[in-house]
């Protein structure tokens, strides 16, 4: 099956530069930690953003075949992504940043 894309039109150009939406909150940021984000964690992304897309946290038993090859594919992409990426900025720390989302996380529901 080969997927056919949008071209890039001038209502989607217009629609790509309003404010985009905040990402999903349980999916994490992985790029740039230390230590570098592992195999379960991109795939547990990955499983997020499937779940996501398809609307369902377990698919049927028809799609289950499907549901995991997406998973696996996107978990794929993600860890050449990641190992492609590059920035000057220092590594950050997981727990420092679990700490700030904690704290934006009481704000938002205090």
């Amino acid at each position: 099956m080969r997927l056919a894309f949008p071209k890039r039109t001038p209502l989607f150009e217009e629609a790509s530069q309003k404010e985009k939406p905040a990402m999903c909150r349980n999916i994490k940021p992985l790029f740039n930690f230390d230590p570098p984000a592992t195999e379960a964690e991109i795939h547990d992304a990955a499983l997020q953003f499937v779940r996501k897309l398809s609307g369902t946290n377990k698919p049927s038993k028809r799609n289950e075949a499907a549901f995991d090859h997406a998973v696996l594919a996107i978990a794929k992409c993600a860890a050449e992504l990641l190992a492609s990426l590059e920035t000057s900025q220092p590594p950050r720390d997981r727990e420092e940043e679990a700490a700030k989302a904690k704290a934006r996380s009481a704000l938002r529901f205090a």
